[in-house]
């Protein structure tokens, strides 16, 4: 023991810690150490649904918390408990979490620890563990881009580490250079699989090696030592941002989750680690020199048990969550009031793929905060051309070529938007937005109804058929999204639209598909308003009136439902271009049908489980006594798309299209 400027301090490997920070160390690992066995005796009771202990792994989370600022963000994984309560999280809201009640952060439509504060710089993880890698990388980018020096810190296990999620976040992180600190928790099993079965290397750190990353292995069990390393690489990354990869070497005292037990687990390894027991490690730390003794341990104890007492208390007094259908459902999105942006007189002629990049160059100058990514888009351009000159007019910093990792971009623009700002994924294909399918659907589409956090990110999708381009460069997989709650579809058919709904889509904080046809870039011409303006999403377009039928459709296909017509000028017809399918306008389709009496709906996608299915099966709900024939769907073979032109023409619907609506105005 030592004094320096009265202030008691502790020398541990030539370290000096002062007494009241080891106080801290003592009482912040041994809160969650009682709510746990707290929650396992709950959980007995019937009174939680389910418990996955951090008991023996809690020196990680309160070592990386206290190491950090309050502002800095930190994603952690289900046994860091010590993450939240170290950030001094409410425990009563905890505990409601737990029980499904209203005032947890989930308003009992998540579990355990599937949510965030933005209050306490937390973003919990989903049940999928990958997605929140490639958010931390997101979260660091923005606070690179604003000089805030804040560091992002982020958990997973070790059996996290195989997923692909894994390794495209660090891949990122390190090509762009990001201040994330990538947290191991290498815990010996995930669930009942061993590290041997998990992996080949002899250390999870030693994979920083491949992506020219700094790590390191640190004692997950000594807080001491998690305490310093983290302190100083904080240090280091606010100086210079950099991801680093450190592998906390710990082990899982109890099952995967309560029920699933410790039966394959060999007794001896759980003697080994039982006497690397964190909280006795610390406790006896400090009964040895004197910090602390019995009578402290049982004070603490007293006065923490009683505050779970009471804050348990507080949770159980609240009534049970009372189910709200309008309430549900207004929470899917983020409430948003659209901003009317007229167009002006001034247009220009421009083609599909000009509109579309005038939007996106008119909304980077708007939104200052909106950051572009997408594999080639910066020097090259985009293999469209879309953002071609972007580079120059915004820099690097907000027009970013991406690493071929779909899954890490989507993820790094949800953390941009946690961060407060905008982004703008350009999937190269929409059809290569199935190798990022799980954040859009299960991160995007369900954080602001699971936890209130919006998603500002429109993700553009270069679509469709007609061009020779096969299977994998042609799929129109607007239904894959709009069969998701929480994600906006767009799918325009003209460059006005296209402008206006871009625009509307950026504003918009909520997820936004935006479809683009390929075969329209080039080819489809229009008089656009050279201002910046605005277009409402959920609004369909009527092209043309008539009293014989109704057509409806989107996309390329509006185009040759309107060629069709042009050839039999004697049809007289309704033509709805639906704009957007989610939210789709069903106002005007149900008023269109209610005149006209036959409906014929026209997609590029095949037919079973398309949007056209769900728009038939509305009518026939709602405009049954109106309809005068059985209403009618038109969608491209049920076959992936083929090559070859011949293939290709009898696999869309065009030539179909013609003889089905002749057919159904004879009826």
């Amino acid at each position: 023991m030592c004094a320096k400027k009265n202030v008691k301090t502790l020398v541990v490997n030539h370290i000096h810690f002062e007494e009241s920070l080891l106080i801290d160390f003592y009482k912040n690992i041994l809160k969650p150490r009682l709510i746990e066995e707290k929650m396992i005796l709950l959980l007995r009771q019937g009174k939680i649904s389910k418990w996955f202990s951090g008991i023996g792994q809690e020196a990680i989370s309160v070592g990386v918390s206290m190491a950090l600022t309050n502002n800095d963000y930190i994603l952690p994984m289900h046994r860091n408990l010590g993450v939240f309560t170290t950030r001094q999280v409410p425990l009563y809201r905890l505990f409601a979490q737990w029980q499904g009640k209203a005032s947890g952060f989930t308003k009992g439509r998540d579990r355990s620890f599937h949510f965030g504060s933005q209050e306490h710089k937390i973003i919990g993880m989903i049940s999928h563990l990958g997605p929140q890698l490639g958010v931390a990388d997101g979260i660091a980018l923005a606070s690179k881009l604003n000089k805030s020096k804040q560091v992002t810190a982020v958990f997973t296990g070790e059996g996290g580490t195989s997923e692909g999620d894994f390794h495209e976040a660090l891949n990122v992180a390190s090509v762009w250079q990001l201040p994330v600190l990538f947290c191991v928790e290498n815990n010996g099993y995930g669930l009942s699989t061993p590290t041997n079965e998990q992996y080949y290397c002899k250390n999870i750190a030693d994979r920083g090696a491949a992506y020219g990353m700094e790590s390191h292995i640190v004692d997950g069990n000594n807080i001491l030592e998690v305490y310093t390393k983290v302190s100083t690489l904080a240090k280091s990354l606010r100086a210079h941002p950099r991801p680093v990869l450190i592998e906390f070497k710990t082990f899982r005292m109890r099952g995967h989750e309560e029920s699933s037990g410790t039966d394959y687990v060999p007794i001896e390894l759980l003697e080994k680690w039982s006497k690397k027991d964190p909280l006795k490690h610390i406790e006896n730390l400090l009964i040895a020199n004197n910090i602390i003794n019995a009578n402290t341990i049982e004070h603490l104890k007293t006065d923490i048990s009683k505050h779970i007492e009471q804050q348990l208390h507080v949770a159980y007094n609240e009534p049970e969550i009372t189910a709200n259908k309008t309430l549900e459902l207004s929470n899917v999105f983020k409430e948003h009031h659209f901003k009317h942006i007229p167009k002006q007189a001034q247009t220009q002629s421009l083609r599909f793929i000009d509109a579309i990049s005038q939007s996106l160059k008119q909304s980077m100058q708007t939104h200052h905060n909106l950051v572009l990514m997408g594999q080639d888009i910066a020097d090259y351009g985009g293999v469209f051309k879309v953002t071609k000159g972007f580079l120059d007019a915004f820099g690097k910093e907000r027009v970013r070529n991406t690493p071929i990792c779909e899954s890490a971009i989507i993820e790094t623009a949800m953390g941009l938007s946690i961060a407060g700002m905008k982004a703008v994924v350009e999937m190269q294909f929409a059809d290569f937005a199935s190798s990022g399918f799980n954040p859009i659907v299960n991160y995007l589409a369900k954080s602001f109804y699971r936890w209130g956090e919006n998603a500002d990110v429109v993700i553009r999708m270069p679509c469709g058929a007609g061009v020779g381009a096969g299977p994998f460069h042609s799929q129109s997989n607007e239904a894959w999204f709009t069969k998701t709650p929480g994600l906006k579809v767009v799918y325009p058919a003209f460059p006005v639209d296209a402008k206006g709904l871009l625009a509307t889509a950026i504003n918009d904080p909520n997820p936004v598909l935006f479809f683009e046809h390929k075969a329209l870039y080039r080819t489809v011409k229009q008089d656009v308003p050279a201002n910046y303006y605005t277009t409402p999403l959920g609004k369909a377009a009527l092209l043309k009136q008539g009293n014989h039928i109704s057509v409806i459709s989107y996309g390329a296909a509006v185009h040759w439902a309107l060629d069709v017509l042009d050839k039999h000028n004697n049809i007289k017809a309704d033509v709805i271009d639906l704009r957007t399918l989610c939210p789709l306008d069903m106002d005007t389709i149900y008023n269109s049908v209610k005149k006209t009496g036959k409906v014929i709906i026209l997609q590029e996608d095949s037919m079973f489980g398309g949007i056209a299915s769900d728009i038939a099966a509305s009518i026939m709900e709602q405009c049954f006594n109106y309809l005068d024939a059985p209403v009618k769907r038109v969608a491209s073979l049920n076959t992936p798309i083929p090559f070859a032109k011949q293939l290709e023409n009898e696999y869309l619907p065009k030539r179909r299209f013609e003889k089905e609506l002749i057919n159904l105005v004879n009826y």
